[in-house]
This record gives structure tokens, C-alpha cells and sequence, in this order.
């Protein structure tokens, strides 16, 4: 559609020169002063960080559990102790990201390497999904094998948290602390009431009696299909959370379900004592004296994930490569900070071009997004693919509707028991703003030459009428038949079966499994060496995709003053912006 606008030309009188006073030359100096730190950090850190750090005799690895878990670590900021510095802006510096991939390598490193002693849990409000979790926990009881040990400690442990936490040897708790074992729920909001103040009506098109993605927009609560799948995935979640931690805290899981009850995050310290959830109430400023008894030494020192992380690994000298694409985030077409659909198929062409690269593995982890987008992905996969090239996928906490849409086509599958995977579904969004415009007194006119010439315009100033929500809901059919024949043909099974457990239904890796979306229970680790086998090799290197984001990129996420409540207002106006077609899963927040 093409639209024309006329400038509106203003008068304006030319203004005055003025003088650069005291605070003008206070705020050029602090520009100069920001932007050379700023600088000169990154320069020193660039510096530093490309040198490997030495690992010392008798060194405990201290895992901060802290922070907002990602796929993939980034470089070390080089502006966060700048920012640190001011008021507004130090919670920036010391909350940051931490990488899943530095967790699981440093948890190998510190099981095999002798100068290493024991791992200290340092914390319990790490934010992470319950697929990431397990993948820790793994990794950490894998660790166990060698004999050395595990302390847990924090001041409150997060339920997620104290899931990982429970294989450690001993679980410490502050005396003014908690343990949150309370169960789960999964809570959503809705936008319906709030569109209907300002007059703005979605309508909706959608295929899949459980593609509650799009319901937060057309009503108020959980429509009855969406209560049962939620219920399903999170009864299932936290049978796996309650079968661990009994197994590891010689407890009985019915007994974990009572003290559950009792909502232990409220209950005195003394009482996870009691319950076994807790071994020592120590103050954690006191945690050194139970790390030296654990060490045999008081001379033990501490080695935190980022700079563990810089510890020299042996390094493959094979020429063929196993590339791992790491894919995060909400699937967009051209701009945002998740999978961006271009960027991904660039990548993918750069991949395709390495004649060294004889596999590939996707680390998904995505809830979905853009139909159109994701189709690129997938057609940029399969070109890998006819080049004789195995695709193996990983699937991280989701890879669900476009998430799953990008994997279906891989030639094996694994996920964790948790992954929230499926949501073989799509809709489409249309905002009406009638009511809207005539609160505003916005009146709209124009000529066409065509039918339905104005039918975007029509859609969204005046509303659907039968004709155009037919038009409309046949593409989002067409759209739907196309991810089932995209499923059907990645999994050989017949489309009619997909269409059966597809209806936009979320299911649980372990239940994958079972229907046959999901190949495998595994993580990362399992889908290189399924990779490796299909591939043929004998020797080989992973080569890791995408590059590491640019610390300037972080900078600008740092002096994003975004509240929550303006946060809300943007995903409203998000949906409200233009039609689109998404395979987007339900979004759920799980305590």
C-alpha cells in the first residue's frame, strides 16, 4: 500500500546565539569524560579479555547464581563499571547476563581438573527457565562423580534455584532467609479491557483450538483449552522438580508436596531444617569458614564463571568443523534483539559456504514469532541440508510454534524432559481503532481504484466486514497448511497426523518424545555428538555462530530508562501496529 503525506511547512524566527555557560561546559565536560573511559575500558578490557588466565592449586569455582541466564555468553561489558559509578545506573553493572554455555564448560573443566576442589553455589536468584535448570543440574551431578564437592549457599533460594541447588552436599541458608518450595503457577495477563478504554478492538484469525498466544487480546481469562494444556506442561514440570530433589534430599516426593503446601517460603528457618530442605542456617558473610573446612585449607582461592571461563582449553587441530548455531529470542523479520529472521539466513549462507563445515547443530531456544520469517529459516536450513550437510537440533527452555517451526526440519531432535515444545499453530492480528478515531474525531477519506484496493486502511480505520475477515482467514489457513506440510515432511508422517497434535497445543519434551515432534531426551552435548556420528567424523572443532554482540549495543540496552508499566504500554502498541501473521506460542510466566 502506498500513502502520501504533505509536509506542513511552519514559520520560524531565527533564534539567538547563546553562550555556552557553566552548566553547558559542565555537561560537555562529563560527554568527554563518559565517552574516553568509556573508551579507553574497552580498549583495556579488549586487551585483557584475549589473554587466557591461569588456573591456580587449591582454586574453588565460585558460581554466582545471580543474574538473567542466556543461551550463549557475551564479552564482559567494558562500560558496566562506568555505569556502575552512577546512581541511577549500578544495578546495571553488578545484574547482567550469564552464559549457560560458560556454566556447562566450566562444570566439565572443574570435574577434570585436579587444581580445582569443589563448587560453591553462591546464591539462589539465578532467573532461568526449568529446561536451562536441568541442564545445570545434570552437569553438576555428572560433576559429582568425581568425588569432589558441592555447597550450596544463599540468602533466599528462588524454587528454580533450589531445584539446581539441591545436589550440593550441603545446603546452607542465611537466618533470615527462605527456601521458596511453594509449587508452581503459571500466571498471564490480559489486554482486552485495557484496548477497550482507549477503543481499540483486535480481531482475531487463528487456526488450533489451543493457540492461546493471541487470547490476551480477545479476552479477559484462560479459555478452558488453554487451562488444561497449562496445567498439563506444569504438572509435568514439577513432577520432574520434586522427583529430583527427592532423590538428592533422601526425601519422598509426597512428602515434598505437603511441605509444598505449607508454602515453605514463608516458613522460619528452622523449619527447613526440620522439613529437609536445608542442612546449616549460617550467615553468608560467614560462609568462609565452612568454605575452608571443605577445602582443607584456609588458603583456597575463589574463581568466579566469567573469569573460569577465560581458563585455556586443549584446542582440536581437525580441519573439518561442527558449526553450533546458537538461535534465542523472538522470531522477527528484520529488526529486534532475538532470532532476526535475515541475520539468521546470512549466517546460514555464511555456514553454507565453510567447505570445513561437514555439520550443523541448532541450539533452539525460542518461543516463536513471525510466520514469514521463520519460513526463511527454514528454507535457508534445508539448503544446508541438500549440500549432504546433517542438521542436528538442540532445543533449550522453548521451541515451540516458530521456534519448532525452524527445527522440524533437522534430521534428528533432542529437547529436555521441560522443553515447552509444539504450538504447531498460527494467527493473525488485525487492530480495529474505530471507536478509537471517533474519540479523537479522526475522520479518514479517500479514492481507490480496485475493489479492495483500501482493505488494510478499511481493516484498521473502520473494521472487518464479512468479505475481508474471509480473504484474511483463508491466508491464515494457507499459512497453517504450510507449517503442517513443513512438520509432516520433516518428521515423515502424514500431515493429517500433525494437524492432530498440532491445533496450536503445547507439549513437554518428554510427550515430544512420545508424538514423535521430538526425536530424543537430551541436551546440548548429545545433538553434537549425534551430529558427529551422522557426519562421518573421527576428528573434529566447534566453530560457534553467532558472533558476540558489540559492547555498544549493550551500552544502549543500559540507558534504556523503560518502566514496566511503559513496557506494557509498547507490547500493546506492538500488537496494535499493523496486521501480521505470528507462530508465536502462549506467553506464560512460571513461579
Amino acid at each position: 500500500m502506498i500513502f502520501f503525506s504533505r509536509a506542513t511547512e511552519v514559520n520560524q524566527q531565527p533564534r539567538p546565539r547563546r553562550r555556552i555557560g557553566c552548566l553547558g561546559g559542565c555537561l560537555i565536560f562529563f560527554a568527554v569524560y563518559f565517552i574516553s573511559s568509556a573508551l579507553m575500558g574497552w580498549l583495556m578490557g579488549d586487551l585483557l579479555s584475549s589473554s587466557s588466565v591461569e588456573l591456580k592449586d587449591k582454586t574453588v569455582y565460585r558460581l554466582e547464581m545471580k543474574g538473567t541466564l542466556v543461551e550463549q555468553a557475551q564479552e564482559e561489558n567494558p562500560f558496566a563499571g562506568l555505569m556502575g559509578s552512577m546512581p541511577y545506573y549500578s544495578s546495571y553493572a553488578t545484574e547482567g547476563t550469564v552464559g549457560l554455555d560458560e556454566i556447562l564448560s566450566n562444570i566439565r573443566l572443574a570435574k577434570n581438573d585436579d587444581k580445582i576442589l569443589g563448587i560453591w553455589l553462591d546464591g539462589g536468584e539465578l532467573s532461568m527457565a526449568p529446561a536451562s535448570a536441568k541442564a545445570i543440574r545434570d552437569a553438576l551431578l555428572d560433576f559429582k562423580q568425581s568425588g569432589k564437592w558441592i555447597i550450596a549457599s544463599a540468602k533466599t533460594f528462588g524454587q528454580t534455584n533450589y531445584y539446581v541447588a539441591s545436589v550440593a552436599d550441603r545446603i546452607c541458608v542465611d537466618p533470615t532467609g527462605a527456601v521458596e518450595w511453594n509449587g508452581l503457577s503459571a500466571q498471564k495477563m490480559y489486554y482486552t479491557r485495557v484496548m477497550e478504554k482507549v477503543g481499540v478492538e483486535m480481531q482475531i484469525l487463528k487456526v488450533g483450538t489451543f493457540k492461546s498466544a493471541v487470547e490476551p487480546y480477545f479476552r479477559t481469562s484462560m479459555s478452558e483449552a488453554d487451562k488444561m494444556q497449562t496445567q498439563q506442561y506444569l504438572a509435568g514440570i514439577w513432577d520432574e522438580y520434586k522427583s529430583a530433589v527427592a532423590a538428592s534430599r533422601h526425601l519422598t516426593e509426597e512428602q515434598l508436596d505437603k511441605l509444598a503446601d505449607r508454602y515453605m517460603g514463608l516458613q522460619p528457618t528452622e523449619e527447613l531444617l526440620a522439613g529437609g530442605l536445608a542442612d546449616t542456617i549460617v550467615y553468608m558473610q560467614d560462609m568462609d569458614s565452612l568454605l575452608r573446612v571443605y577445602a582443607g585449607t584456609k588458603d583456597y582461592s575463589l574463581m568466579k564463571t566469567s573469569k573460569l571461563a577465560k581458563v585455556e582449553r586443549p584446542k582440536s587441530k581437525a580441519q573439518e568443523k561442527v558449526a553450533v548455531l546458537y538461535l534465542e529470542g523472538g522470531i522477527t523479520d528484520e529488526d529486534g534483539d532475538g532470532i532476526v529472521g535475515k541475520e539468521v539466513v546470512k549466517t546460514l549462507k555464511k555456514i553454507r559456504k565453510d567447505k570445513d563445515v561437514k555439520a550443523l547443530v541448532l541450539r533452539v531456544n525460542s518461543p516463536g514469532g513471525s510466520a514469514d520469517a521463520s519460513e526463511q529459516i527454514w528454507h535457508a536450513i534445508q539448503n544446508i541440508k541438500s549440500d549432504s550437510i546433517p542438521v542436528v537440533v538442540s532445543m533449550g527452555d522453548y521451541a515451540a510454534s516458530g521456534g519448532y517451526y525452524i527445527s522440524c526440519g533437522a534430521d534428528y531432535i533432542y529437547a529436555e524432559p521441560t522443553t515447552l515444545t509444539g504450538s504447531i499453530g498460527i494467527f493473525g492480528t488485525v487492530p480495529n481503532v474505530s471507536k478509537l478515531r471517533n474519540k479523537v474525531g479522526l475522520d479518514i477519506d479517500g479514492v481507490t481504484t480496485n475493489k479492495h484496493s483500501d482493505l488494510e486502511a478499511n481493516m484498521i480505520y473502520k473494521g472487518m466486514n464479512p468479505e475481508e475477515h474471509a480473504l484474511m482467514q483463508t491466508m491464515v489457513e494457507r499459512g497453517y497448511d504450510l507449517f503442517t506440510r513443513r512438520c509432516a515432511e520433516g518428521r515423515h508422517v502424514e500431515q493429517d497426523y500433525i494437524k492432530t497434535i498440532g491445533e496450536g497445543r503445547v507439549w513437554l519434551g518428554t510427550k515430544g518424545v512420545e508424538i514423535g515432534i521430538v526425536d530424543q531426551l537430551g541436551n546440548l552435548d548429545d545433538a553434537v555428538a549425534k551430529a558427529v556420528e551422522l557426519a562421518g567424523l573421527e576428528s573434529y572443532k566447534l566453530s560457534y555462530y553467532p558472533e558476540k554482540k558489540d559492547p555498544y549495543e549493550e551500552l544502549l540496552k543500559m540507558l534504556d530508562n523503560t518502566t514496566e508499566e511503559e513496557k506494557l504500554v509498547l507490547k500493546v502498541r506492538e500488537f496494535c501496529s499493523k496486521p501480521r501473521i505470528m507462530a508465536l506460542m502462549p506467553e506464560v510466566k512460571i513461579q
